[in-house]
C-alpha cells in the first residue's frame, strides 16, 4: 500500500492532505484496510457457519435449524445497525465506536474458536453486536474525509472503499473456508479472529489520518438522558435475566427460546419504525407521500434479500450434500462458493456504472422503479435456475458446480440492479427529519427478509425444507410476480415519489 501514497499539496487543510491514497485522503487507506479485514473475518466465518452447524464434527443440527440460526444471525447484524448508529451519535462518536466494535468482533470469533456449544452461541451474538456497531459507522467516517457532498473525489473514495469490502469477502472463504473444512473448524474461526485483530491494530495505528470529525459525538446525551437510558436498559436486562432464569431453571430452555423472539423482533421492528415515521405529524404531505412510496421499495427489497441471502445457507447446504464440487477433476471446499459473488461484484460493478451513464446520455436509462423490478425478477430467475440442480439431485446424481455458479451470477446481476439504487433512493426519499435514520431503515429490509427465512425454516415454527423443488419454485414465482407488480404500478409509485427520480 505504501507505494500508492503520493505527495499532494493541492488541498491544504484537508484531512490527510500531506499524502494521498490513489489520489484520496490518506485516511481512506486506514478505513479501506479496516473494512477489508473486518469483511475477511465476517465472510470467512459466514461461509463456515451453516456447514459447521450441520457437520457431524460440528453441532450436527438439522438443515432447517442451521438455516434458521444463519438467517437470524444475518437479520441481527442488520437490525443492530440502528442502535449502532445511535450509540456513535449519542455516546462515543464514530471513531471510538468502530474501535470498540473491532474488539467485540475479535472476541466473538475467539469464542467461536472454542469447542463448546455455549461459547459458540455467545460468539455469534458478539460478532453480530460488533458488526452492527461497525457497519453503521465506518462508512460515515469515509464521508468525513472529504470536503462535503460536493467534493469531486467523494464518489471515487466510496468506490475504493467498496472494493475493500469485496476484496476481503473474496479472499475469506478461500483461506478461512479451506482451513475450517479441511483442517479444523475452530482453526478456521480462529483465523477470522486473527483477521479482525489485524484490522483493529492497523485502525488504531492509522487513526491519526482520519478526520477530527470522526472523534466528535454529534448529539451527546444530556445527563438526564444518560440516566434515563441506563435505567431503561437495566430494567429490560433484568426482565430478560429473570425470564430466562425461570425458563432455564425449570428445565424448559431450548435454543428456540432465543431464536423465535429474535425472529419476531426482526419482523416487528421494521414495521414499528416505518409506522412511526409515517405517522410523524412533523412531516408535510409531500414527505409522507414519499415515505408511502418507499414502502413499496422496502417490501420489494425484503423479498429480494429473503432469496438472495439463502445463497449462504440453502445453496451452501445443497452444495455440501448434492453437488459435484470440482473443476476438471479437482475438488474444492464448499465454502469457496461464497467467493463467487464478491469476485463477480468487482468485475461487473464498473460495467454497470458505465452502462447506466451510457444509457443516461442516450436518454434511455431505466427509472429507479424499473431497476428495482429487474432486480426482483433476476433473483427470481436465480431460483428458477436452482430447480435444475435440484432435479438432477433428485435423480440420484451430483449437480455440476456450474449450475451453482450460474445461480450466483443471476443473483449478483440482480444485486447490482437493486442494491446501489436502493441506497440512492433511500437518501433521496428520506424526510429531512429522518435523513440519517432512513439508511438504517434500508438495512431493516435485509432484517425482514432474513427473519421470514428463519420463520419458515425453523422446525418449531414453519419447518419447511427450503431446498425442496415446490417451495423453491414458489419463492422464485413470488419474486418474479413482485417484480412485475412493481413494474405495473410504476406510474402510481412514481406519482407518490414527487420530484424524486
Amino acid at each position: 500500500m505504501a507505494s500508492s501514497l503520493t505527495k499532494d499539496s493541492a488541498r491544504p487543510g484537508t484531512p490527510g492532505s500531506e499524502k494521498t491514497f490513489f489520489g484520496h485522503p490518506r485516511g481512506l487507506a486506514t478505513l479501506f484496510m479496516t473494512e477489508m479485514w473486518e469483511r475477511f473475518s465476517y465472510y470467512g466465518m459466514r461461509a463456515l457457519l451453516p456447514l459447521y452447524l450441520v457437520a457431524p464434527g460440528g453441532l450436527h443440527l438439522s438443515a432447517g435449524a442451521a438455516t434458521a440460526i444463519y438467517a437470524v444471525y444475518l437479520s441481527l447484524v442488520y437490525l443492530l445497525t440502528l442502535p449502532g448508529g445511535w450509540f456513535a451519535d449519542r455516546v462515543l462518536g464514530p471513531r471510538k465506536t468502530v474501535a470498540v466494535a473491532g474488539l467485540v468482533i475479535m472476541v466473538g470469533h475467539l469464542c467461536l474458536a472454542l469447542p463448546a456449544a455455549a461459547s459458540f452461541y455467545v460468539g455469534l451474538a458478539l460478532v453480530a453486536i460488533g458488526s452492527g456497531l461497525l457497519k453503521a459507522n465506518i462508512s460515515t467516517m469515509v464521508g468525513h474525509l472529504y470536503d462535503g457532498p460536493e467534493d469531486p473525489r467523494r464518489d471515487g473514495g466510496f468506490t475504493l472503499f467498496y472494493i475493500g469490502i469485496n476484496l476481503g469477502a473474496f479472499i475469506a472463504p478461500l483461506v478461512i473456508g479451506t482451513v475450517g473444512e479441511n483442517v479444523n473448524w475452530h482453526f478456521g474461526f480462529a483465523l477470522a479472529a486473527l483477521g479482525m485483530a489485524l484490522g483493529l491494530v492497523q485502525f488504531l495505528l492509522g487513526s491519526r489520518h482520519l478526520s477530527a470529525r470522526s472523534s466528535e459525538v454529534p448529539t451527546p446525551l444530556s445527563p438526564a438522558e444518560k440516566a434515563s437510558t441506563l435505567r431503561k436498559g437495566l430494567i429490560w436486562l433484568a426482565v430478560a435475566v429473570v425470564f430466562y432464569g425461570v425458563v432455564g431453571g425449570t428445565g424448559h430452555f431450548t435454543l428456540n427460546w432465543a431464536l423465535i423472539p429474535l425472529t419476531l423482533l426482526g419482523l416487528i421492528v421494521p414495521i414499528l419504525v416505518i409506522t412511526r415515521i409515517l405517522r410523524d405529524k412533523d412531516l408535510d404531505s409531500g414527505e409522507r407521500s414519499k415515505v408511502s412510496a418507499y414502502i413499496w421499495f422496502f417490501i420489494a427489497a425484503a423479498v429480494f434479500w429473503m432469496i438472495y441471502d439463502q445463497g449462504g445457507s440453502t445453496l451452501s447446504l445443497f452444495a455440501e450434500k448434492s453437488a459435484d464440487n470440482s473443476v476438471f477433476g479437482w475438488e474444492f471446499p464448499v465454502s469457496w462458493y461464497q467467493s463467487v459473488n464478491p469476485v463477480m461484484i468487482m468485475a461487473l460493478a464498473p460495467v454497470f456504472a458505465w452502462l447506466w451513464l451510457w444509457l443516461n446520455r442516450r436518454g434511455q436509462e431505466p427509472s429507479t422503479i424499473v431497476k428495482f423490478a429487474s432486480g426482483l425478477v433476476l433473483v427470481g430467475v436465480s431460483f428458477f435456475l436452482f430447480l435444475a440442480p435440484l432435479s438432477i439431485a433428485e435423480g440420484g446424481h451430483k449437480a455440476a458446480a456450474l449450475w451453482l455458479v450460474a445461480i450466483y451470477f443471476a443473483q449478483t446481476v440482480g444485486e447490482l440492479t437493486l442494491s446501489p439504487v436502493g441506497l440512492s433512493v433511500t437518501t433521496k426519499m428520506a424526510p429531512a427529519k429522518y435523513a440519517s435514520q432512513m439508511m438504517g431503515v434500508w438495512f431493516l429490509a435485509v432484517t425482514a427478509g432474513d427473519s421470514v427465512t428463519a420463520l419458515l425454516s425453523n422446525p418449531a415454527i414453519g419447518g419447511i425444507n427450503l431446498d425442496r423443488m415446490g417451495f423453491v419454485a414458489l419463492e422464485a414465482a413470488l419474486a418474479v410476480v413482485a417484480g412485475f407488480a412493481v413494474f405495473m404500478y410504476r406510474k402510481k409509485v412514481k406519482a407518490m415519489m414527487g420530484d424524486v427520480r
